[in-house]
């Protein structure tokens, strides 16, 4: 009896480990475990640490398995370059199979498979984006007129405390409203704050260890586990995105359009006779929510990170202060093209975005076609993590790869430098579709926020954790900030 019951066992490991051996010329890794492939090297609440540990183990290019799906993960600006730059096109793809897409439904342009309606949606948006005044004095309009309302919250917290993590979340997320619905919404409205809650809590549970688990062992996916949420929270966004294209659609002029859905609408109107359009309505409600995301999280976590390090480093927000009051003298508000004159600020800002990594493993390639990278085969289908933080932090690409220090942008004369490896949007045709967007509001925030008040860590608030939360975006851990009012240098 007991043969018969081991004999189908020792068969199905014997069967599944040689379908889960490396083929040849894989980049090398952990030994494959059996249904679990190599989960166990990983720790699911983070595994950046093992990430690294992995790399010194086996190169800048190794594999993992997750469950039975092969990965690469990709390290060090080399081979980044190499995947995303010199052969981007058939490392442009994304997987279709995981978690992220199953709570999507296959929408939206983020997660788009590389092909013909990616780059038509893609195409679209960088031109609708551009339309509506991206690098251009209308956008800073926008930008600055949201800023208005970040004052006012800060000027009601002079001289106590205040914690900006709504604040932050919601200035951005206002910002992209804009442009994609055509309205901004009051900090305590019901929209916003159920879309920054949803997309707050997705964030964390895309990359964490429900999805690792999700994407890894198929038979748990129809369980009441708590990745379910996530499919919940979509849900509950595309519902009020698809009440605001209702009220788009009975609003609306044709070939007059308000904002980024009137757009899609008209976009709609001239393929409708076109049957193998990609474009559709279905489409339209989670692409808009794909840029409002991608418009909002990231910004307003680097913002946050911004805003920690200027606290506990007050000799650096001493020196922008100093550089700012300098180059806006006489002038009432400040423009994109001021950075041009603040080597300092702009080394600061982009310091930050270094340090904040705030999408450490980009977003999930996958290969088009069978391909090498470095030297090794990869099969069409291979799942490919670009592991940022590794270029991010890269020793002999960096003056101070693991510490937070401006220095890292400016030469021996003082001047703002970017070196190649600075990439936090990522590299190639899927680089962050919101970079022009991200890299104009930081600056303008970022410098009128300096202009105006002294941002200071609380004597009672402890030793900072600079530590963040893990997820599809790092987030930092909560804090508080004391408010204080600057003169204004006028004259």
């Amino acid at each position: 009896m007991l043969t018969i019951i081991l004999l189908p066992l020792c068969l199905f490991f014997i069967l599944f480990s040689f379908m889960c051996r490396r083929p040849k010329n894989f980049p090398p890794g952990p030994t494959i475990l059996p249904i679990l492939g190599n989960l166990l090297s990983l720790s699911l609440e983070n595994p950046l640490q093992d990430f690294e540990r992995l790399r010194k183990a086996y190169g800048n290019v190794y594999s993992l398995y997750l469950g039975p799906k092969p990965a690469v993960i990709v390290n060090g600006l080399h081979a980044m370059k190499e995947a995303l730059v010199s052969k981007a096109i058939d490392f442009a793809g994304r997987p279709q199979d995981l978690y992220v897409n199953d709570t999507t439904d296959r929408k939206g342009v983020i997660l788009a498979d590389y092909g013909s309606s990616w780059k038509e949606h893609r195409r679209f948006a960088l031109m609708t984006l551009r339309n509506f005044g991206l690098g251009k004095q209308s956008m800073e309009k926008r930008i600055l007129g949201e800023i208005e309302f970040i004052m006012k919250t800060l000027e009601k917290c002079i001289g106590s405390t205040l914690s900006p993590q709504f604040m932050f979340h919601n200035a951005s997320s206002n910002i992209i409203c804009q442009i994609l619905f055509g309205k901004r919404y009051d900090y305590n409205d019901d929209f916003i704050k159920v879309i920054v809650q949803c997309f707050t809590e997705n964030a964390k549970l895309a990359n964490g260890p429900w999805a690792m688990l999700y994407d890894s062992l198929p038979m748990i996916r129809g369980l009441p586990l708590p990745f379910m949420k996530s499919f919940e929270n979509v849900k509950i966004c595309q519902k009020l995105a698809k009440g605001l294209l209702a009220e788009h659609k009975r609003t609306r002029v044709p070939g007059e359009p308000r904002d980024f859905l009137d757009c899609y609408l008209d976009e709609l109107d001239k393929r409708r006779d076109d049957d193998g359009s990609p474009f559709s309505e279905e489409q339209l409600t989670m692409y808009a929510l794909d840029i409002h995301f991608a418009g909002t999280d990231t910004t307003s976590n680097t913002l946050l990170t911004a805003f920690l390090y200027l606290m506990t480093h007050p000799h650096v927000q001493e020196r922008c202060q100093q550089e700012i009051d300098e180059v806006l003298k006489g002038k009432d508000k400040v423009s994109f093209d001021d950075r041009n004159n603040m080597p300092y600020v702009q080394a600061v800002i982009h310091e930050v975005q270094r340090v904040a990594n705030t999408v450490p493993l980009s977003v999930f390639h996958c290969t088009t076609k069978n391909t090498e990278l470095m030297g090794y085969s990869i099969p069409k289908g291979t799942i490919i993590i670009p592991n940022l933080t590794s270029v991010l932090h890269e020793e002999g690409q960096w003056k101070f790869p693991h510490k937070f220090n401006p220095e890292n942008f400016l030469n021996d004369q003082g001047e703002f430098v970017k070196p190649e490896a600075f990439m936090p949007f990522s590299a190639g045709p899927r680089m962050c579709l919101g970079e022009g967007l991200a890299r104009m509001e930081l600056f303008i925030i970022t410098v009128t926020l300096l202009r105006r008040f002294m941002f200071i860590w609380p004597d009672d608030a402890g030793e900072p954790d600079f530590t963040p939360v893990y997820g599809v975006t790092l987030t930092p851990k909560p804090y508080r900030m004391k408010i204080q009012q600057r003169a204004m240098q006028s004259s």
